[in-house]
């Protein structure tokens, strides 16, 4: 639940903390995009992916900071040590379900482009792990924003069925698909997947909190916080490494390519 009010700490963290957020989302995605010719052409619309799935996040998060601006409010110059919640206002959680509904599909379809499978094996992965995506989102959503603690459960309980079989595609299927990528694309597709399994967990400690008596003003700003970093590693840090991939690829697939970027000794044998 939203508290009431909030201590001047209190509101300075979840300002900070979304300001971060919005910072990092913006200058990943602008960095994504100039990045472009460090790759091959075929790589690139992993890159655009990636690039776009940051400026969603970035956008989203410029209208939390902005509903959270408006829904906490001091009248005293300068800001008091309480800030209460303004009358007719109230903070936007579902700004975040638009954002996860969006980003978290793409998310996973950057993975599957980046690594450049057979195109057969390409639109199998894709049908199955974007549709149960969109589903984990939309059944957390009902729960995210009711106060009774069985419905709560109830719906998180639910979107927890896709989540597990999105991991099951992860490290099962999608590991059988990665025979034919050079060892160092394949030790940063694990470390990727490590990634969203870590980031991704953070969600539901968070979505349980209300649940497990976490409730009242430090708890939601937990949360908020918990949220705003998790995004980071899963969009800002995943992009990255679905850079570094491209890049390996692009090495691997033309030495000449590797030659020009001066990383002749990156260049790996294929399998």
């Amino acid at each position: 639940m939203i508290p009431d009010e909030l201590t001047k700490g209190q509101f300075d963290t979840v300002y900070n903390v979304l300001s971060l957020a919005i910072a990092a989302q913006l200058f990943t995605a602008i960095f994504l995009l100039a990045a472009q010719p460090r790759v091959l052409q075929r790589y690139r619309q992993a890159l655009v992916i990636s690039a776009i799935v940051c400026g969603i996040a970035a956008y989203h998060y410029f209208r939390i900071f902005d509903s959270f601006k408006k829904a906490f409010v001091s009248d005293a110059p300068g800001g008091e040590s309480v800030y209460k919640q303004a009358i007719g206002e109230s903070f936007n959680e579902g700004y975040r379900y638009v954002d996860w509904l969006l980003t978290v599909p793409l998310l996973l379809m950057e993975l599957v482009v980046v690594l450049a499978l057979a195109r057969k094996l390409q639109a199998s992965l894709l049908w199955r792990l974007i549709p149960a995506s969109a589903l984990m989102i939309a059944l957390g959503y009902p729960g995210e924003i009711s106060g009774d603690t069985t419905t709560r459960l109830i719906w998180g309980t639910l979107s927890t069925i896709p989540f597990l079989y999105i991991l099951y595609v992860l490290f099962v299927e999608l590991t059988r698909s990665l025979d034919r990528q050079s060892p160092t694309v394949r030790m940063t597709v694990s470390r990727m997947r490590i990634l969203l399994f870590a980031s991704w967990g953070v969600y539901p400690i968070s979505y349980l909190l209300p649940v497990i008596g976490g409730d009242g003003p430090v708890a939601w700003v937990s949360k908020q916080g918990a949220y705003s970093v998790a995004d980071i590693l899963a969009k800002c840090l995943y992009g990255l490494l679905i850079y570094r991939i491209a890049r390996l690829k692009s090495f691997s697939d033309e030495k000449s390519f590797a030659k020009d970027e001066g990383k002749e000794d990156l260049v790996e044998a294929k399998p």
